[in-house]
């Protein structure tokens, strides 16, 4: 996996949650930063899926390993 500018530790946290930390912190990002975000919540495949074709983030990896949902996001100009 690439390094990412900032990580986000949302496991345990259910919908919207993961949504809502992980918007806040891509604010505080560059455009062309990379947000690292886990999340233990299954319907945050789908949701960062739209979150991401809505805002124009580039969703670059995600992936799922021990119930562990992870997601590389690169931030939009």
């Amino acid at each position: 996996m690439t390094t990412a500018t900032q990580a986000l530790d949302a496991k345990g946290l259910n919908c919207p949650l993961p949504i809502l930390k992980a918007k806040k912190a891509i604010k505080g990002l560059n455009a062309g930063d990379t947000l690292f975000v886990e999340s233990t919540d299954p319907g945050s495949v789908k949701d960062f899926e739209a979150f991401c074709r809505s805002t124009g983030h580039k969703l670059l990896e995600s992936g799922e390993a021990s119930g562990i949902y992870t997601y590389l996001i690169e931030k939009a100009a």
